[in-house]
């Protein structure tokens, strides 16, 4: 996951107790590590209201320039308020490992004065990085660890979903649809067969990932639908559990 960025001070508006906090480090899909730019000025709020929107923050990667939107940082004062840290800038640049990596523009392949140009070679796709999970450790890590392995596996633009499923938490990419089940019970054939129907009407694939993992049943009907079920690990590592998953997990979006 990389070093995790300099702490700065933070005091609790309720209790007035002082901490020290560090964001850590996300792995950018060039491989450098990222970290929200803390506000060292700045002062933390409680959240008494958690909305979707406010939970993520757009760190742009020094390294290679690219924009991803990450957690939040957040820390819990023992008195039981979650700390909302300050964020230097809306759209932040991270510090990354790497430096001075600059803009570069794509050349024309093969162009000459003595006649038309060559063929561009085809690309050569480049072999996943190896996954950087994040431990699961609340509900909302389970969903912070989906959203990190649906963005390796290359799904863009992840999101809350439009619609709440009956159970868990949805999240919705282009050309797919996630549930992300925290609860401590097995996933019903009702939770899978809702999130089938959801994710047809949204001409999405559906994909399902549970931390108690699955019923016999719905994992039957899951294998009949061509549902991709996980199980996620306490380390964030979303496990395969039945063969459209292995399909999905080998060969990303």
């Amino acid at each position: 996951m990389g070093a995790m960025s300099e702490s700065v001070p933070v005091r609790c508006p309720a209790c007035r107790r002082g901490h020290r906090y560090a964001a850590p480090s996300y792995p950018c899909v060039c491989g450098a590590p990222v970290s929200p730019p803390l506000d060292r000025q700045g002062t933390a709020t409680a959240v008494t209201h958690p909305a979707w929107e406010e939970q993520w923050v757009t760190v742009r990667c020094s390294s290679c320039g690219r924009g991803a939107q990450w957690p939040h940082p957040e820390l819990g004062c023992p008195c039981g308020t979650t700390l909302r840290i300050a964020v230097a800038g809306d759209t932040a640049t991270a510090g990354a490992t790497t430096s001075g990596a600059t803009a570069t523009e794509d050349i024309p392949a093969g162009e000459t004065s003595a006649g038309p140009p060559a063929p561009a070679p085809l690309p050569v796709p480049s072999p996943r990085r190896a996954f950087q999970p994040v431990a699961i450790r609340t509900a909302r890590d389970a969903v912070t660890a989906t959203a990190l392995y649906l963005r390796w596996l290359g799904y863009r633009d992840i999101r809350r979903a439009d619609q709440r499923p009956p159970s868990g938490i949805g999240i919705a990419a282009r050309g797919l649809l996630a549930q992300v089940d925290p609860t401590v019970r097995p996933a019903s054939v009702r939770d899978v067969e809702c999130l089938w129907l959801t994710a047809m009407t949204e001409s999405s694939r559906g994909v399902y990932f549970s931390l108690a993992g699955y019923a016999d049943d719905a994992r039957a009907r899951a294998d009949g639908l061509l549902v991709p079920l996980f199980v996620l690990d306490p380390t964030g590592v979303p496990q395969p559990v039945n063969s459209p998953a292995d399909e999905l997990d080998a060969s990303g979006a």
